[in-house]
């Protein structure tokens, strides 16, 4: 059985899904996507911790679902921005999963990750991109083994 790492952007999809499709994205459904394809062995989801109790029941469903939460605070910054970005922690587990599973699965639609895509390919992996057409990058699409648009079953509507 094919071992599959799944990695999910929190930010980006919350962000991509609404702007697209104007909904939320289904975890449920990309678990059960991704676990008919082989055995999800790690699974990591990534978010920003604003501490308030909508968001910490979300982050408790993706635990209920398989997920390991990664949570950075939300950093607002004297001059008005904000500050949450998990990109370097996204990669830096990739690279170390990649290693041991014959697929990473990667859930961003975020054009950064294509060097990264392309040295798990590189390794020898199978590296498989679920993102919202229209705002996944292109570098991205083709760095991927395969590419799985955002639409349907993988969408909370109502």
């Amino acid at each position: 059985m094919k071992k599959i790492a799944l990695f999910a952007d929190v930010q980006n999809l919350y962000y991509t899904v609404r702007q697209i499709h104007g909904c939320h994205f289904n975890y449920g459904a990309l678990w059960s996507e991704v676990s008919a394809r082989g055995e999800i062995v790690e699974a990591y989801a990534y978010a920003i911790e604003r501490g308030d109790a909508k968001q910490q029941q979300f982050q408790q469903i993706l635990r209920n679902l398989g997920f390991t939460v990664k949570l950075k605070p939300y950093i607002q910054r004297s001059d008005g921005s904000a500050k949450g970005d998990w990109d370097v922690g996204i990669t830096i587990d990739v690279l170390g999963a990649a290693a041991r599973v014959d697929e990473v699965v990667l859930a961003s639609g975020d054009g950064d990750f294509d060097l990264l895509l392309e040295r798990v390919r590189a390794g020898g992996a199978e590296a498989c991109v679920y993102g919202v057409p229209g705002l996944t990058a292109q570098s991205l699409i083709r760095a991927a083994t395969r590419y799985v648009p955002i639409e349907g079953s993988l969408l909370l509507r109502g």
